[in-house]
């Protein structure tokens, strides 16, 4: 009777790995090919900024965010983006290991090591998970970046990103940015203000467009926004 009892734990035990498994495995497929159409409705850090700022008292508790095309985005704030967070974006694959060394040996020279998350990574860790440096939740931001690779044109990943960026305490999406900060759409932007938002990307809710922190930043970015984003086709040229 006991083996009998042990035998069928074992075949649940199995059949619930199996699926898990499955679920890892395919479950981000069916989440994001339909992004190829549709925006997401939410996100994990708005979900997660949402329980924080009901906690906080803060009013409205859901962060404000307005979805727009890629057509009333200011090809500025495109390239700003670019320039700040991930410049070969067109040229890697979701992981940048390029710059993973170079973050590697800034590091053994005694400088801070950096994060060298790409705009891929980004989106899948802004979209569907947790907060933390576990390996769990590593794996699933490698995984989840391979997919969104496979299922998604990079221009779309941007447009992903733009529209799901933080940008300020309760500001999502490049359109409330502009709106926010510069009271005027995000397709109106000039280079400056593209390169104050991008700027502010990594502390989103620390530093203002228009404080010391984003205006030395932003010096560098609008120097490297006077050259398009790297291309394949551009190493061919070569």
């Amino acid at each position: 009777m006991a083996t009998r009892l042990k035998r069928t734990l074992w075949q649940r035990l199995r059949r619930l790995a199996v699926f898990a498994v499955l679920l890892v495995l395919v479950g981000p497929f069916v989440l994001i090919l339909p992004l190829n159409l549709v925006q997401p409705f939410t996100t994990t850090v708005i979900l997660r900024r949402s329980a924080q700022r009901l906690l906080e008292g803060k009013r409205p508790v859901y962060p404000r965010r307005d979805v727009v095309s890629r057509d009333e985005i200011s090809p500025n704030l495109r390239r700003a983006v670019l320039a700040s967070e991930d410049d070969r974006f067109y040229l890697h694959n979701g992981f940048d290991f390029e710059e993973i060394e170079n973050a590697l040996e800034r590091a053994k020279r005694g400088r801070r090591l950096r994060g060298a998350s790409t705009i891929t990574q980004q989106v899948a860790k802004n979209l569907f998970l947790w907060e933390g440096r576990s390996y769990v939740r590593k794996g699933l931001e490698a995984w989840l970046t391979v997919v969104l690779e496979l299922c998604l044109s990079k221009d779309r990943i941007l447009d992903l990103y733009l529209n799901l960026a933080e940008w300020g305490d309760g500001v999502f999406g490049a359109e409330m940015a502009a709106r926010t900060h510069f009271k005027k759409a995000a397709k109106s932007l000039s280079r400056d203000e593209a390169a104050r938002l991008a700027a502010v990307l990594p502390s989103p809710r620390k530093w203002s467009p228009k404080g010391s922190i984003a205006s030395r930043r932003a010096s560098g970015i609008v120097v490297r926004m006077r050259y398009p984003a790297p291309k394949p086709e551009d190493l061919v040229k070569r």
